[in-house]
């Protein structure tokens, strides 16, 4: 389709001086070209497409960058990015050196806020008002968050904090579109449902346009749109009792009420809540009938659709989890699996089928989902918390005060760890060694392949205290699987190559790069395994064979598993040449997972690189 009017927009200025009349076209064009671009390069697609009349009724009513718009997640801020001069920057997205698939405050003035992570917005918008009422600062603080995220407790905190804050400018948009990645749950969204379900939907909705005919002022409208369609239900909303005037719900695709609403809420002082009822993939049919799917999508074409492509050689590390837990569940009914809400992404969706009163989604909910588990590990139940890395950090306290400190059975299954490709550093599980090595009573294992991950998710499963396993996002090199729940002993590495001069040690799916350097080089490989416990035999074993160690992880260095061979070898008081490879101290960007690795010196070139630099002597040379 044409995109004449949206050929003309290179800032929200831009769209200011269009007759209003006409964004409705410009929305039309606006979600055509979101639908184009990501067919085109992969990304967040469902999300998108719901937002394009909200982001042009904000970027209309507002003045932005001046006034500050919050996307929570931040996943469905594509239109938004288009509108304020990034759209050539589309054909990039999520790729090196491209337009972030996240607002990003370094990429564009108009990013208010950095999110990736759920549950943030109104904590920093409540931050920003209170910074601009005082320095005396006229402005404007929107919060754009979505039904599921609503699940978290930070954004009850922030609330709580916002509700008494006085002389603040604070909105706070829910977009209900009934749909977080995965199903939504909990009361609070069943709550939301009969809110806004039957009769008063419609009848909110009708009285919602009669008074915005009139546009009276923003007092009078706000007082006769409650007496009218909130009194229908309730003489109090939850949250009004915490200092809020709720709004709402309106239809969050039609510009006629969004504009009007947001023009007389601008006007009112104090802390707003506007419910606005969107639907996931508006517009695209494919998507309004499977936003799942079309969540986060590769390239597609959209005249056809995702198509189901045969079944990859290799099975992914999630699918090599979701099938050790169902057959792990089958062997012990004790089991338990808890989700914060990534029931796909984590591989859970055939467990919750086959053991629906065992499967547990929490929402968006890291630390209960954590304290949630020690409470069953305290009965005798033995709980399996499915978590990517990245999100395991927003529940630090609880894994140590919690889990770690009672000595409880907890398994976590750490899903994208190390880098993650086009999702880039908000995402990345960089961290997750660091910050566990150094937990009293924690086990953790870094599996090298497909069938590793079996073997150590069932060794840290039999283990009695808390334990992890960590794995990272795609598959691995293709090993053949057991189908046995077969165990390891913990704490114990296993050398996979014997070599002259330098060992590797090696901690996870690293291991087949190195072992490519290996083979070259004719130098010893050694597959850790686990970080927490070191094999410390193992380690001052290799010391003593060989002239120099090089680690090799995919994870932080800073505290990292080279860092535990090194005070393995200092406690036992041996000097040897060691060498640490991992991911450096800082962020790394968006890009091509493989291509992100070899920047870092972590493929098989890379490391090969490090070792002659370091130890050209000793190649070739029996220690």
């Amino acid at each position: 389709m044409s995109t004449e009017l949206l050929d003309r927009i290179h800032t929200p200025a831009d769209l200011k001086s269009l007759d209003r009349r006409e964004l409705k076209q410009v929305a039309a064009e606006l979600r055509e070209f979101v639908l184009q671009s990501v067919s085109r390069t992969g990304g967040h697609l469902s999300s998108n497409l719901g937002t394009v009349e909200l982001t042009v009724a904000l970027h209309y009513v507002y003045d932005t960058p001046h006034d500050r718009i919050i996307w929570d997640v931040g996943h469905q801020s594509y239109p938004h990015k288009i509108l304020t001069g990034r759209r050539a920057g589309m054909a990039r997205l999520r790729q090196a050196g491209g337009v972030s698939g996240f607002p990003k405050r370094s990429e564009s003035e108009y990013d208010a806020f950095g999110t990736a992570h759920s549950s943030t917005s109104i904590s920093a918008a409540l931050g920003m008002a209170v910074a601009s009422r005082n320095a005396g600062v006229a402005r404007q603080h929107i919060a754009v968050i979505g039904d599921g995220s609503m699940t978290a407790g930070l954004v009850f905190e922030a609330m709580n904090n916002a509700g008494v804050t006085p002389d603040i400018n604070l909105l706070v948009i829910l977009n209900d579109n009934d749909m977080s990645i995965s199903p939504p749950v909990g009361a609070l969204n069943r709550y939301l449902a009969r809110l806004m379900s039957g009769q008063f939907y419609a009848a909110a909705k009708d009285v919602g346009r009669a008074v915005l005919r009139h546009v009276p002022p923003a007092l009078e409208l706000a007082r006769r749109f409650e007496e009218h369609a909130k009194g229908m239900v309730t003489p109090a909303t939850l949250f009004e009792e915490m200092g809020f005037n709720y709004v709402g719900p309106i239809d969050g695709h039609d510009l006629d009420a969004l504009i009007p609403m947001l023009q007389n809420m601008r006007a009112l002082k104090g802390p707003q809540f506007l419910h606005v009822v969107t639907r996931k993939g508006q517009g695209y049919k494919l998507a309004e009938a499977d936003p799942v799917l079309y969540h986060g999508p590769g390239k597609f074409d959209p005249a056809v659709g995702i198509q189901k492509s045969p079944a990859p050689p290799k099975m992914t590390f999630t699918q090599v989890f979701g099938s050790w837990l169902c057959d792990m569940a089958d062997h012990d009914p004790r089991l338990i699996g808890i989700t914060p809400a990534m029931r796909e992404g984590s591989g859970m969706v055939e467990f919750e089928r086959r053991f629906p009163m065992r499967y547990f989604d929490v929402g968006i909910a890291e630390q209960h989902a954590v304290t949630f588990a020690a409470g069953l590990a305290c009965e005798g139940q033995k709980p399996v918390v499915a978590i990517y890395s990245t999100f395991l950090q927003r529940a630090y306290d609880q894994l140590i005060h919690d889990v770690a400190l009672q000595d409880l059975d907890v398994l976590f299954a750490l899903d994208r760890a190390g880098l993650v490709g086009a999702d880039g550093a908000t995402h990345a599980g960089n961290y997750d060694i660091s910050f566990l090595r150094c937990i009293p009573n924690m086990v953790v294992a870094t599996p090298s392949d497909e069938n590793e991950a079996r073997l150590l998710l069932s060794t840290c499963y039999q283990h009695a205290g808390p334990a992890s396993v960590r794995y990272p996002r795609g598959a691995g090199c293709g090993a053949e699987m057991t189908a046995r729940l077969d165990v390891v002993p913990v704490g114990r590495g296993i050398i996979r190559r014997r070599g002259v001069g330098i060992a590797l040690l090696v901690f996870g799916t690293l291991l087949p790069a190195a072992r490519v350097v290996a083979d070259a080089l004719d130098l010893t490989l050694v597959d850790m395994r686990f970080v927490k416990p070191i094999d410390v035999e193992l380690v001052l074993e290799m010391a003593a064979g060989h002239g120099a160690l090089v680690t090799v992880e995919e994870g932080a260095v800073m505290g990292g598993a080279g860092s535990a061979v090194a005070e393995t070898l200092a406690a036992a008081g041996v000097e040897s040449r060691l060498l640490e490879l991992g991911l450096p101290d800082r962020f790394i960007d968006h890009g091509d997972q493989a291509a992100l690795l070899a920047s870092v010196g972590l493929d098989a070139a890379g490391i090969e690189r490090s070792v002659r630099a370091r130890f050209s002597d000793l190649l070739g040379v029996v220690a």
